[in-house]
């Protein structure tokens, strides 16, 4: 468990292992906001403890649903998963195949929506309005307003209550870096999650990390775990034939 520390630091929140920090968070019927874009920045051991929980009927918002049996998609693979909040959802068969045979409810947002959607949660914002989505399946059943001469549909800002997040590097405090393209939906994950646990590849101690490369300040975080060795996946791999001219 994570505890205060007596250097001065304040708390410890550092947890030994993925399914530590998730004991006695995980339940069923639980909306939870993962990181991730694509197989980038994507929570995977947090993810695979929260499999291991065995909880059900999960709402999750997430960019995509990972592949077939890993991210997400190890979830959606044991059932687990009652609904998605997604923006792509292309890459997964047992997605696809648990969507069309109607076992798996889909609440399709446009990308920038759910990015926004989780920000507002994470500020406090409870709605927005935004032109994205008017006039197509997206705007159905939702409050439509004119501003300015233009049509808007009003969007809910996202509250979980269970954010999963990626990290490159963490201190013990919770403080994040995130590293590249893996800083792409975890920001705003971390900021909405009524418990965010993140998982990092890095872990220092208090003051080690420059305070203006922290992108979520431990604030935002309650839990942390060390993941020093990451599989990372390669979504799309194109290779060229060495013995042709152009290469």
């Amino acid at each position: 468990m994570a505890t205060s520390s007596s250097n001065g630091h304040g708390l410890n929140k550092l947890y030994p292992d993925a399914a530590t920090a998730l004991a006695d968070i995980a339940r069923d019927g639980m909306l939870l906001a993962i990181g991730g874009f694509g197989l980038c920045g994507v929570p995977d051991i947090l993810i695979t403890a929260l499999r291991d929980t065995g909880v059900r009927n999960l709402t999750i918002a997430s960019n995509n649903a990972g592949v077939d049996k890993w991210g997400i998609g190890q979830l959606l693979q044991t059932r687990q998963v009652k609904k998605m909040i997604s923006s792509y959802v292309g890459e997964n068969a047992e997605f696809e195949r648990q969507f069309l045979q109607g076992e798996l409810e889909v609440e399709f947002a446009p990308q920038g929506t759910l990015a926004e959607r989780l920000r507002a949660g994470g500020a406090g914002i409870p709605g927005f309005y935004t032109r994205t989505g008017v006039g197509t399946l997206v705007a159905e059943g939702k409050e439509h307003k004119d501003f300015d001469g233009h049509t808007y549909i009003l969007e809910r800002g996202i509250v979980a209550d269970l954010a999963l997040v990626k990290a490159w590097k963490a201190d013990t405090q919770g403080n994040l870096v995130y590293r590249r393209t893996a800083r792409n939906f975890n920001p705003n994950a971390a900021t909405c999650g009524k418990i965010t646990i993140a998982e990092a590849e890095i872990i220092v101690q208090p003051g080690e990390l420059d305070p203006d490369e922290i992108h979520t300040p431990g604030i935002f975080v309650h839990r942390v775990v060390h993941n020093p060795n990451p599989e990372k996946r390669i979504e799309k791999i194109t290779t060229r034939n060495p013995e042709s001219p152009e290469a």
